[in-house]
């Protein structure tokens, strides 16, 4: 049996596919979410599957909410659903982990073939928007080559102080965490700047962030 939660802001969207769905013999709707909290709060206490969730969704973004089942359930599988064909939603839904894109104008029948596909590892993209998608995925990989080859740049001590800002500490927690002094931070952070050619903390939070390196990879 294939569990599923449906998250959607609307009840009358929620009903109709959970409908389609049951008249599956192999699929089952665990629960049903309309906003990004509960949609979470829901798959950590049922642990599906498969969780269909919209693009829109509020308290939560479909893609924040996304990243964040992916990254407590990564065997659980993410179609992310959106009002229109937009290259920027299909590109930011697949960055934070999910399995499948299409809109909501996708036939029903064509739902439940994905939702099966997903789980025997396929990835569901709408063909018209595929080659938007590749193009997106190299400009990322050569983007996050040039960084990782600015991070080779830094010092070990450097390394560690900068996984730290990832981690959201400011030059004192640094300082403690290290056991340096704060203006050794400050020392270290200016050189991380200038070897990741950055003008602010916050340019280099971003930069880490928008290439999905995750301080494990600074440190290694």
């Amino acid at each position: 049996m294939i569990n599923v939660i449906i998250a959607d802001e609307h009840s009358l969207f929620r009903q109709a596919v959970r409908s389609a769905l049951e008249t599956e013999e192999d699929l089952t709707v665990v629960a049903e979410a309309s906003d990004g909290i509960e949609t979470v709060a829901e798959a950590d206490h049922h642990k599906p599957d498969v969780v269909l969730i919209d693009a829109d969704l509020p308290n939560s973004s479909g893609v924040h909410t996304t990243r964040l089942v992916h990254d407590r359930s990564p065997a659980c599988k993410v179609l992310v659903l959106s009002n229109q064909p937009d290259p920027t939603a299909l590109f930011d839904a697949m960055q934070a982990g999910a399995s499948g894109f299409m809109t909501k104008a996708t036939p029903l029948r064509e739902l439940i073939r994905s939702t099966r596909a997903m789980l025997r590892g396929e990835t569901i993209v709408p063909p018209s928007m595929l080659g938007h998608l590749l193009s997106q995925l190299v400009e990322t990989r050569s983007e996050q080559k040039s960084v990782m080859r600015r991070l080779s740049r830094l010092t070990r001590r450097e390394r560690e102080v900068l996984a730290l800002l990832v981690e959201g500490a400011d030059n004192d927690v640094v300082a403690d965490r290290l056991v340096i002094s704060p203006e050794t931070a400050r020392t270290h952070i200016q050189n991380i700047l200038g070897k990741l050619e950055v003008h602010s903390r916050l340019e280099a939070l971003s930069l880490v962030l928008r290439n999905n390196i995750a301080p494990d990879m600074i440190l290694n």
